[in-house]
């Protein structure tokens, strides 16, 4: 059955989530929105151009009218958001009242829990509401879900996600792949984990480890923001221990926290000369021009490491995927892994197989179904459990 999907922002992730909708996604068409027509019209053209077909069309329109958003999204099987975190509990209200399924790219916990907060809202209506795809939360807690899977019981879940550049270039051996809103809101705050079957919040660059990863040795693992979003509630009766570690190049926690140290991310304005300034806009005019490509040649990297006991013996099940930026296509790993997960999970709601609701991702997209469709995809998930 062919459906018709609605992409709200029409940037990197955007883009690679319509061109995956309109080729494993059962799509009829595909509309991309962004609030500049000429973007999202070259968003469009570029799907069609990659697809050889005329699959994908564009319009005009601001997430921030909510009005203009129930009309653009209505008799849509589902509509998808790309556009900074802050839009998002706005716009599942427009679906809602819409009666149109509705995922996004989250991101930033408080407001998924608003959205969570909907939920009789969303099964009145009898649409469903998935928040938080993407790569971090999204497809870090569903290969986290995956590799529980793979246990008869799982006690403890470690997951590790970072993307970033395949040739680091110092000083900041780092390359912006999506919006630096959604970066520094990362890097802002702390992380609510499990740690001994209780809820214990982190700040921001703390718990700094070495990670050995494959081809690439060695990275910083340390603590961010928001990386496994709703799941440590979702389990709190049923694991002791969910976390999540970004990765980065060695050397970039130092950067980092200095940055957080000086105040560079917060968001109250400080005096300048006699005038208003919000430090994080400051931060993103500096380092924003010194980190972003028009081409990203990145690698992202996510580990999910479950522990707990298999055939009645103590063991772990890991599952990871490497992902490169993809020659044939232009797009970088970024916006496969984030993009993408988040037109499997439109695709999954469109096609009835995700509950009516609300509902966290960890609960509504079971992993191995994922895995399935992201090998589909060419994404290249590795497995392997050991026993002890």
């Amino acid at each position: 059955m062919p459906f018709s999907y609605i992409v709200m922002g029409a940037g990197r992730q955007g883009t690679a989530a319509a061109y995956d909708l309109a080729r494993f996604g059962d799509a009829s068409r595909v509309t991309l929105t962004d609030v500049e027509k000429g973007r999202a019209q070259a968003a469009a053209d570029r799907v069609n151009y990659l697809l050889g077909r005329q699959v994908a069309d564009a319009m005009a329109l601001d997430v921030r009218d909510e009005r203009a958003v129930h009309d653009a999204i209505k008799g849509h099987a589902a509509a998808l958001s790309c556009v900074p975190y802050f839009f998002n509990l706005g716009i599942t209200k427009a679906a809602i009242a819409a009666r149109v399924s509705f995922c996004d790219l989250g991101g930033n916990t408080d407001i998924v829990r608003q959205q969570h907060g909907l939920d009789a809202e969303a099964k009145c209506a009898g649409v469903r509401i998935v928040p938080d795809c993407g790569m971090g939360p999204g497809m870090g807690n569903t290969l986290g879900i995956y590799a529980m899977s793979l246990l008869d019981h799982a006690e403890h879940v470690y997951l590790y996600d970072g993307g970033i550049p395949q040739n680091p270039q110092p000083p900041w051996n780092y390359l912006v792949s999506f919006s630096i809103e959604g970066l520094t809101n990362e890097y802002y705050g702390g992380i609510t984990v499990l740690r001994g079957g209780n809820l214990v919040h982190l700040p921001c660059f703390t718990e700094l480890e070495m990670v050995e990863v494959e081809p690439l040795g060695k990275l910083e693992a340390f603590v961010v923001a928001g990386g496994v979003s709703t799941a440590p509630w979702t389990f709190q009766k049923k694991l002791q221990t969910y976390q999540l570690k970004i990765l980065r190049y060695p050397g970039s926690f130092a950067q980092l926290k200095a940055f957080s140290d000086l105040g560079l991310f917060e968001l109250e304005p400080v005096e300048v000369d006699g005038k208003p300034v919000v430090p994080r806009h400051v931060f993103h005019a500096l380092f924003e021009p010194k980190v972003r490509a028009d081409v990203v040649k990145d690698i992202c990297i996510i580990r999910a490491r479950a522990v707990g006991t298999k055939d009645g013996r103590q063991a772990e099940a890991v599952a990871e995927v490497i992902d490169y930026y993809d020659e044939a296509t232009g797009f970088s790993s970024m916006q496969r892994t984030t993009g993408w997960h988040l037109s499997i999970v439109a695709a999954m709601m469109a096609r009835g197989e995700t509950p009516i609701g609300s509902i966290p991702l960890e609960i509504a997209v079971p992993g191995d179904a994922f895995v399935r469709e992201a090998r589909k995809r060419g994404f290249k998930i590795t497995e392997k459990i050991v026993q002890k």
